[in-house]
């Protein structure tokens, strides 16, 4: 089976709490060792290392992402609708387009040797979805989430402390202190339907938040994208709901409703929109699938 030799590795040196660099020099060593001819990437910033990326990616080229869900959004901007290929290794706090992969995140090596099996196959094309609204346009990989899930990505990004995954968990507990449903408009074919909820998200992949298993059924190769919904709930009943998302078992609670879609607006007064873990701005949003828009190197 052929697969690129030109491989293009961008590290973010500051993932997992700075050790983001040792884990992209042992990603270089071992493609190396595999025979894999490879150009390291390291920018001061996003921009930066986007700008360095263009340079250095030929026409055959597989770019491998060292890094978060950050460097995930950085990528599939970059690859979208071209004829590169991707691949990833999970180096950074939340890793949740990994997870939905099927990446052991919290085990690096198996991870590395998970890429290296996977580049060395035909990459697959993947969905992404699409959000414009006032901050242009912008590829998602993961999932949109515009509600309470939204609040707790601001404020785990705002945290300078702890470290890692755990700041999800405070975030979350803060933020059910201030927590109110909000009215939302939806527009789904053309059809308008208003609702009251606490949780929003329009999914791609199935994980977001640094583990929460919002969307289990969602998938990267079927088309289309899942809106998924909590209605008005107390302090008491989200904390009491909280834990099943993680696992999964959420979906059958009568204030969760997931639906599939292909295009959806979403509205809201002084909502603020993230994506893959990226503030994109404040809504309304339009969230369009695009079918097939990344070539990239999976597990299977």
């Amino acid at each position: 089976m052929t697969h690129a030799r030109h491989t293009v590795v961008a590290i973010n040196p500051t993932a997992r709490s700075g050790k983001g660099a040792g884990v992209g020099a042992r990603v270089v060593e071992c493609l190396g060792e595999a025979g894999f001819e490879v150009e390291t990437v390291v920018g001061v910033d996003a921009h930066d290392l986007r700008d360095r990326l263009t340079h250095a990616l030929r026409k055959d080229s597989t770019l491998v992402i060292v890094g978060g869900d950050g460097m995930v959004s950085l990528a599939v901007n970059l690859l979208a609708g071209t004829r590169h290929n991707l691949a990833l290794v999970p180096a950074g706090t939340g890793n949740d387009f990994a997870r939905g992969m099927g990446y052991p995140v919290d085990d690096i090596e198996a991870c590395i040797e998970l890429t290296l099996a996977a580049i060395r196959r035909e990459p697959k094309s993947v969905d992404l979805a699409e959000v414009t609204g006032s901050h242009g346009a912008r590829m998602v990989a993961g999932v949109v989430s515009a509600g309470f899930d939204a609040l707790v990505n601001e404020r785990a990004n705002r945290m300078r402390f702890p470290r890692g995954h755990s700041k999800y968990t405070i975030a979350i507990f803060r933020e059910l202190l201030a927590l109110r449903p909000r009215d939302y408009e939806f527009t789904v074919d053309g059809v308008v339907s208003r609702i009251r909820a606490v949780l929003v998200s329009i999914a791609n992949n199935s994980f977001m938040g640094g583990g929460m298993w919002v969307s289990p059924s969602s998938s990267i190769r079927d088309g289309t994208l899942e809106v998924f919904e909590v209605g008005p709930v107390s302090r008491r009943r989200l904390v009491r709901l909280l834990p099943s998302v993680f696992r999964g078992g959420h979906v059958n609670e009568p204030e969760v409703r997931i639906i599939g879609v292909a295009n959806v607006r979403l509205d809201s007064p002084g909502v603020i929109a993230y994506a893959d873990g990226e503030r994109i701005g404040p809504l309304p949003v339009e969230v369009h699938v695009r079918p097939g828009a990344l070539r990239l190197h999976t597990l299977d």
